[in-house]
């Protein structure tokens, strides 16, 4: 198993405290989820990209977008 390969799991498990942060009532803790978001993403492609799987790199440029502009919306 290539080192890499492991990025995948800080990778779903910042994804899931991400996705518990931004779910919270709290503006501050909906920030830090976004940015949590953001660091999945680099994460998901750094993991892509050595295992050729574009797809995966492609939708996490989406979400990125959609994360920063979380950043900005969040009240």
């Amino acid at each position: 198993m290539d080192i890499v390969d492991l990025l995948q799991w800080p990778a779903m498990l910042t994804t899931v405290a991400a996705a518990w942060l931004v779910a919270s009532r709290s503006a501050r803790r909906r920030a830090g989820g976004f940015w949590c978001f953001l660091a999945s993403n680099a994460l998901w492609v750094a993991w892509g990209l050595h295992d050729h799987a574009y797809a995966l790199v492609g939708l996490q440029f989406c979400l990125a977008a959609m994360n920063i502009r979380g950043v900005y919306k969040n009240e």
